[in-house]
């Protein structure tokens, strides 16, 4: 049986590895060259590269990540490349099939259309998969699955008993700081706040880094618009969690591209799995978001809880 994570004691150095996920915004072409370039000099061991979110974008094409791949090998850096989690159209199973096709680095699957397209090739399974079960990683494996990103929702116990019962060879991911992706929709909904259709939306993500953030009616950030994606509001934080997850067999640690944190958050998690046992200040968030940790003690993701709180086994309240 897994050992709980909210008991789980923090080792001196835990043996975790750190992973940037793909950069979910839309950013000047110069701005992602230079972010990249930043990244090479960065503690991360595995960096995933490519369009997840929209096709349309096109400041970044494939020829043009596989550069920036190539260069971030040559700095010591694993790299994977990730297929559009919302394949819809036959321009997105175009774009899906080239970055299956090529051999030259592994494949991050967010559709099970990418899984099929894999062949029993090597790939690593991504967040939207919704993968809960180890069944269902077991299923993974036999396709080719060498790893897996857990969704950002399920809480420490869970994620414990998962990597508990995970085949053998398989390395488990968490996303551990970032604003979370919640769900994607055939609508764009960044255009249609600027009242423009989706297939003219004049690019209007461009003009958000981090994504534009809704209120609700009394006035409360809820939600982050980012295209065809919405996000939490919220910045995930669970840098305080990164020594019991590593203890509890999850692999990599997952950190979100932002404009503004990314850096600061990779150096501090570098620390930590070198043996400082500092938490992560809560002030380190995109764009002034709130912070949250809810999903990890079962509560609802928008809020946070703070050390004793999840000690006392009060994440399951509202």
């Amino acid at each position: 049986m897994a050992t709980p994570l909210s008991t789980n004691p923090a080792p001196t150095a835990p043996a975790c590895r750190l992973a940037l996920g793909p950069l979910l915004y839309y950013w000047p072409r110069a701005t992602v060259l230079q972010f990249y370039a930043s990244v090479a000099d960065t503690a991360v061991d595995r960096v995933y590269l490519g369009e997840a979110v929209c096709t349309r974008r096109h400041e970044m094409r494939l020829a043009d990540w596989l550069d920036v791949a190539g260069m971030l090998r040559d700095a010591g850096k694993q790299v994977v490349l990730s297929t559009p989690v919302l394949v819809e159209s036959d321009s997105d199973i175009a774009v899906m099939r080239r970055v299956c096709a090529q051999d030259d680095y592994l494949v991050e699957a967010n559709d099970l259309g990418a899984v099929q397209n894999m062949a029993g090739r090597p790939f690593i399974g991504g967040p939207h998969l919704n993968v809960y079960h180890a069944g269902t990683l077991a299923w993974l494996a036999q396709l080719g699955a060498t790893g897996c990103t857990v969704p950002v929702e399920m809480d420490g116990d869970t994620m414990a008993a998962l990597a508990a019962a995970r085949p053998g060879g398989m390395d488990l991911e968490a996303m551990v700081w970032g604003r979370m992706p919640l769900a994607f929709s055939a609508r764009c909904f960044t255009a249609r706040h600027h009242r423009l259709r989706k297939d003219a939306c004049e690019f209007r993500c461009m003009d958000y880094p981090d994504g534009l953030v809704a209120d609700t009616g009394e006035g409360q950030a809820f939600f982050t618009l980012n295209g065809i994606q919405t996000q939490s509001a919220t910045c995930l934080d669970l840098c305080a969690q990164a020594s019991r997850m590593a203890a509890a067999g999850i692999g990599y640690l997952r950190i979100s591209p932002h404009a503004s944190g990314t850096f600061d958050v990779i150096a501090h998690l570098d620390a930590i799995r070198r043996g400082a046992r500092e938490a992560a200040p809560a002030s380190v968030t995109p764009a002034g978001a709130l912070p949250s940790n809810g999903y990890w003690s079962g509560a609802p993701g928008i809020r946070w809880l703070s050390h004793t709180e999840q000690e006392a086994g009060q994440g399951a309240l509202a």
